[in-house]
């Protein structure tokens, strides 16, 4: 499963997710998408604009997957194939190539609940979408959006 953080570059395969902690409590997820000219680079659910902020309640309308570098996203980060015990990894040259190479440069509305990074990085490893760190805060923010709901301020 998950790999410690280490100085030393983690072994990755193509296919694998690809975790890049931010604080105590997020991360950001893509997938390693391989090397090119000893670069390795991964693909990831990133906002178009680089100094473009997530709205309140989490939400971008300008997001895209891109390719970039393993390093330019973070220099720290970890295999975290989370889901290998209860769904079977999809092909990498066979299914999960291709899907990322058909969403590249497509618009895509990033959701901090319902379509992040880690949600993008398990539908193209395994074809189901999860996102394990918002279901871990989940019941906590549940609470005070419902009463936003309700007195119409969503």
């Amino acid at each position: 499963m998950g790999q410690s953080l280490q100085k030393h570059p983690p072994k990755l395969f193509p296919g694998d997710i690809v975790e890049y902690p931010r604080n105590k409590y997020f991360s950001h997820f893509g997938i390693y998408y391989g090397e090119r000219d000893g670069v390795r680079y991964v693909a990831h659910l990133t906002s178009r604009d680089s100094d473009c902020k997530l709205p309140l309640f989490g939400r971008a309308l300008r997001s895209e997957v891109k390719l970039d570098p393993i390093e330019l996203i973070g220099g720290k980060y970890k295999v975290n194939n989370m889901l290998d015990n209860s769904f079977p990894a999809r092909d990498f040259h066979t299914v999960v190539k291709q899907a990322i190479d058909d969403l590249m440069g497509q618009e895509v509305t990033f959701d901090i609940l319902f379509h992040n990074s880690e949600h993008q990085a398990t539908l193209f490893r395994y074809g189901v979408k999860k996102s394990q760190q918002i279901e871990r805060i989940y019941e906590h923010i549940k609470p005070a959006w419902e009463k936003l709901l309700e007195t119409k301020k969503l």
